[in-house]
């Protein structure tokens, strides 16, 4: 039987849609392209937000800094920066932006120089803190960095000077017995009872602040806010239920991969995961390929840092946890997010840290001087090989340069990679944030430097007379103490501080596995 012929104009009709879907896309393209290029129905994302200035100060430019310490490290380089800092901009005094809910401080006991403090400031002020209470010494106390740092809004600094020692001798803790096994020792030991001492005169400034938490903080520790909404420490602990009194942020510890880091906020991407979250087989079955002949799974602690809700009778328990006098804290440890720290990312620490301490370099006497094994050894290094003995000391027991050996940590999830602190340093300094404070206050730097002016005269600068009342009528008396205990309904005489605590060894995968 013959086939029906096709109905005349149908090949036509085909050919017709057939161009119709070729042309379509072509005409959008040609009018996508129109409108970009005349600057209309495209958005720009850099574009969104109008040019404010950091705090106190102009349009961010690129400025000579006046010390070379800091001029490799806060300095934008010449390449294309980070677009999407562009405009950002921080309270313009040290009252805005407290609004925001909670309010978060961060405190810290540093003798560090702005090339540090300033990348860890702002990174902590754009992951969501309010506030920063700055006990400093050494370095930071100089003029040339401490004017920069009174002149930034939200920034309070208190001085190591002979009236606070002199106050933190009659403070409480001072005359109580859970820290005075970490008294009258030299290094570490010092320093921990010296942040013990700040964090509880923190508390109360704090509180008049309107803080709702507070954090303490080293300089080479950055917070991680990860399993929040929104990568912000603030909205982290917005979700805290409201009956929990402190956070446990556990560290992960910074695994360099070469031996010449700069500046390690920028140019360290690889940590180490913490005990708490990992599988324990996991970290029990590669803790030797983990440690690397080391003393411990850490070169240095391993307990992390806590947040404690500012209430009635907080207290610090040592530089790692917060603790109660009237009650035994309910506690909550977080699953995702952690403290970064950034420990001997740098050649250079191994001598700083030498230098900061007076011990003999023996196995007996760096017991005196310091907590963790790591710290002895290193310590021993530095104080009794040469320079090069040091550097192939240093590869081998800080440095990650076995690649193979890093892809298969990686792999088990014992290393892990976190860019985002990286960016957000790398950002701030392209901006020319940075130079740009540097460069508002040198004004308070020039009045610290004047003979006719006292470094008092800054508004920013907390001092003794300025402190609480709380805090200037401490009693000491132990007839006093015993009074105030008698009426607390918790007696917490035997908790005793928490030092800096390496993480489980192998010693402990026996009680693990009888668990």
């Amino acid at each position: 039987m013959p086939l029906a012929p096709a109905p005349p104009g149908g090949g036509a009709a085909w050919r017709r849609l057939l161009l119709l879907l070729t042309v379509l896309p072509l005409t959008l393209a040609a009018l996508a392209f129109v409108l970009q290029w005349r600057g209309g129905g495209v958005d720009d994302p850099t574009a969104r937000w109008p040019p404010h200035a950091f705090p106190g100060m102009a349009e961010p430019v690129r400025l000579s800094l006046p010390s070379s310490d800091c001029s490799d490290v806060l300095a934008g380089s010449s390449g294309p920066s980070f677009p999407y800092l562009r405009g950002w901009s921080f309270p313009s005094d040290s009252g805005a932006g407290l609004g925001l809910q909670p309010k978060v401080c961060v405190q810290t006991s540093t003798s560090a120089g702005l090339e540090q403090i300033l990348p860890w400031l702002f990174y902590h002020k754009v992951v969501g803190v309010a506030q920063f209470l700055l006990f400093v010494e050494g370095r930071a106390a100089k003029p040339n960095v401490a004017g920069v740092l009174e002149s930034i809004p939200g920034v309070k600094v208190v001085y190591r000077t002979k009236d606070l020692e002199d106050q933190q001798a009659r403070s409480r803790i001072w005359n109580e017995t859970w820290l005075s096994s970490f008294f009258y020792k030299p290094c570490n030991y010092e320093l921990f009872v010296k942040q013990s001492l700040n964090m509880e005169m923190a508390i109360v400034m704090a509180r008049d602040h309107g803080m709702d938490w507070i954090i303490h903080l080293d300089t080479d520790e950055l917070l991680y806010p990860g399993g929040a909404a929104e990568y912000s420490v603030r909205r982290l602990l917005s979700e805290v239920p409201h009956d929990v009194d402190m956070v446990i942020f556990p560290n992960y510890e910074s695994s360099v991969e070469r031996d010449n880091i700069k500046d390690p906020f920028s140019e360290v991407s690889m940590f180490k995961k913490n005990y708490d979250h990992l599988p324990k087989d996991t970290y029990f079955g590669m803790y030797k390929e983990a440690t690397r002949g080391n003393p411990n799974y850490f070169l240095t602690y391993g307990n992390g840092k806590s947040a404690a809700r500012i209430q009635d009778h907080l207290r610090p328990n040592g530089a790692h946890r917060w603790h109660n006098y009237a009650k035994s804290p309910n506690e909550i440890k977080l699953e995702e997010a952690a403290v970064l720290h950034y420990t001997y990312t740098k050649f250079s620490d191994l001598t700083s840290r030498r230098d900061r301490c007076g011990c003999k370099p023996t196995k007996e006497d760096v017991k005196r001087c310091f907590m963790l094994d790591f710290d002895r050894a290193a310590f021993i290094i530095a104080s009794t090989a040469s320079e090069e003995e040091m550097l192939r000391w240093y590869n081998e027991r800080v440095v990650w340069n076995d690649k193979q050996m890093n892809l298969k940590l990686l792999r088990k999830g014992v290393l892990t990679r976190i860019y985002t602190p990286m960016a957000i340093v790398q950002g701030l300094r392209e901006s020319g944030v940075f130079t740009s404070v540097i460069a508002a206050g040198q004004p308070a730097v020039n009045e610290k430097l004047s003979p006719k002016k006292t470094d008092a005269q800054s508004q920013n600068v907390t001092r003794l007379g300025n402190l609480p009342i709380k805090l200037r009528a401490s009693d000491s008396k132990a007839s006093a103490r015993k009074i105030l205990q008698a009426e607390l309904v918790f007696n917490d005489t035997d908790v005793t501080a928490v030092p800096p605590m390496s993480p489980p060894g192998l010693d402990d995968e026996h009680r693990h596995h009888s668990e």
